[in-house]
C-alpha cells in the first residue's frame, strides 16, 4: 500500500510543480513585471502559512484519506480557474487556491508515510518517497512545458487539472491505502504548537527545512523567468528544470549511505554550502545545455535535504502530534517562500535578475555556516557524554 500512497504523491507532485510553472509563464505572457510575478508566486504559501499547523492536527485527529481527496479537489479547482478569470486576478486566484489544496494533501500524505512503519522500514519509505518526489519534478516541468507550446495555455491547464484528480479516483477505489493506525489516541494529544519548537532536535531540523526550501522553491519559481528573459522557450526550460530533478533522484539513491558517513546535519550542511555556489553561477550563463548542467549541480546539493527534514521531523516529533509538527515544518517554510517571492520580486524590478540569484547563494551559505555550528555543537555534546559514560564505567 506504500506504494500507492507514494503514486497519489507523485502525480500530485506532477500536477503542483506544472502549475507552478503554468502560472509563471502564463502571468508573463499577460506582461506582468517581476514584482508581479513575484506576488503571484507569493499567493502558494498564503494558506499553508495560515493553516499547515491546522492541517497538520487534522490528519492526526480524523486520519489523512478525507484531507487528501479535498485537497486534491481544490488543486485542481485552483488550476482551471485562469480558464473562467481572465489575468493577473485570476492567476493570484488560482495560486492561492493551489497553496489552500496542497497544504491538506502535502500534510497528510506526508504524515500517511511515516505512518506505515517504524525504524528502518520508515527511512526506507521515506527514502522511496523522496524517489517519487524527483520523478514528479522531472515530469511535471517538462510535461507542461511541452504542453504549452504545443497546444498552448488553455489545454494545459485541463490537463494538469486532470493528473491532480487522479489520486481521488485512487484513493476512493483502494480506501485501505490507509493504514488501520493513523489517528492517533486521545491521551497523545499535547500543548500548543509553539511547544513543539522547544524541542532542540526538532527546532534545528525545522529551520534547515525553510533554508533549503527557499534555495528550491526559488530555483522552481524565478528560473522560467529569468529563461524568458534570455530567450529559452517554454519547452527548454522546462528540460532544464528537469535536470535538476533528475539530480535528485541520483543523489537521493545514495542518501542513506551518506547519512550514515557524515549523519544527517553533515549531509544538510554539505547541501547548503553546495546549493548556495551554486546560485552564483546561474547568471552568468544564458546557454540552455550550461543551464542545465548547473541546474544538475543544485539538485546534487539540494536534492536529499528535503527529504532528510521530512524524516527528522517525523522522527522527532511527539507521539501522535507528527502532523502537527509537519505542519509547523510547513509553516516556517512557507512564511520564508511569502517573503522571499515578494522581496526578490521587488529587487529583481529595481536592479534585474541577478541580485535575485545572487542574494538566494548568500543566503544558502549563511544556512551552511549556521548548520556547521550546530553540528560542531553536537559533536561537543557527544564527546563530553562519552566521557561522563566512561567515567561511570570506571566508577562501577
Amino acid at each position: 500500500m506504500v506504494y500507492l500512497a507514494i503514486l497519489c504523491s507523485l502525480l500530485q507532485g506532477i500536477s503542483m510543480r506544472g502549475a507552478r510553472m503554468l502560472v509563471s509563464l502564463s502571468a508573463l505572457a499577460d506582461g506582468a513585471s517581476s514584482f508581479q510575478v513575484g506576488l503571484i508566486g507569493a499567493m502558494f504559501p498564503l494558506f499553508p502559512l495560515l493553516l499547515a499547523v491546522y492541517a497538520g492536527r487534522v490528519s492526526d485527529r480524523i486520519g489523512v484519506r478525507a484531507p487528501m481527496i479535498g485537497g486534491a479537489l481544490v488543486i485542481a479547482t485552483g488550476i482551471l480557474i485562469p480558464l473562467a478569470w481572465k489575468g493577473i486576478p485570476g492567476l493570484v486566484a488560482s495560486g492561492a487556491c493551489i497553496g489552500l489544496g496542497q497544504i491538506f494533501f502535502h500534510v497528510s500524505v506526508h504524515n500517511l508515510i511515516g505512518a506505515f512503519g517504524d525504524g528502518e522500514t520508515r527511512t526506507r519509505n521515506f527514502s522511496t518517497f523522496s524517489l517519487g518526489q524527483s520523478v514528479s519534478a522531472l515530469l511535471g516541468p517538462s510535461m507542461a512545458g511541452f504542453s504549452i507550446d504545443g497546444w498552448g495555455f488553455p489545454p494545459t491547464h485541463v490537463l494538469l487539472a486532470a493528473v491532480s484528480l487522479v489520486p481521488v479516483a485512487i484513493l476512493l477505489v483502494r480506501p485501505s491505502i490507509v493504514p488501520a493506525r493513523v489517528v492517533p489516541a486521545a491521551g497523545d494529544a499535547g500543548g500548543g504548537a509553539l511547544e513543539l519548537l522547544a524541542i532542540p532536535a526538532l527546532r534545528r531540523t525545522i529551520i534547515m527545512s525553510g533554508v533549503t526550501l527557499t534555495g528550491i522553491e526559488l530555483f522552481t519559481f524565478y528560473f522560467p523567468v529569468y529563461g524568458r528573459s534570455i530567450g529559452l522557450s517554454a519547452s527548454k526550460i522546462g528540460l532544464v528544470m528537469s535536470s535538476y530533478a533528475v539530480a535528485a533522484f541520483i543523489v537521493r539513491l545514495g542518501m542513506h549511505h551518506a547519512s550514515r558517513r557524515l549523519g544527517e546535519v553533515g549531509v544538510l550542511t554539505a547541501s547548503l554550502f553546495m546549493a548556495g555556489i551554486t546560485y552564483f553561477l546561474v547568471p552568468l550563463v544564458s546557454e540552455a545545455i550550461l543551464l542545465a548542467g548547473i541546474a544538475f549541480l543544485l539538485g546534487i546539493g539540494l536534492g536529499c535535504a528535503q527529504p532528510l527534514t521530512i524524516m527528522l521531523t517525523y522522527n522527532h516529533a511527539p507521539k501522535g502530534r507528527s502532523g502537527e509538527a509537519l505542519g509547523m515544518r510547513l509553516t516556517v517554510n512557507k512564511l520564508t517562500q511569502i517573503a522571499v517571492p515578494v522581496l526578490f520580486g521587488g529587487l529583481g524590478s529595481a536592479f534585474g535578475l541577478v541580485p535575485v540569484f545572487w542574494a538566494n547563494g548568500a543566503f544558502l551559505l549563511a544556512g551552511g555556516f549556521m548548520s556547521l555550528a550546530e553540528r560542531r555543537i553536537a559533536a561537543v555534546r557527544g564527546a563530553a557524554a562519552a566521557r561522563i559514560a566512561e567515567q561511570k564505567e570506571e566508577e562501577t
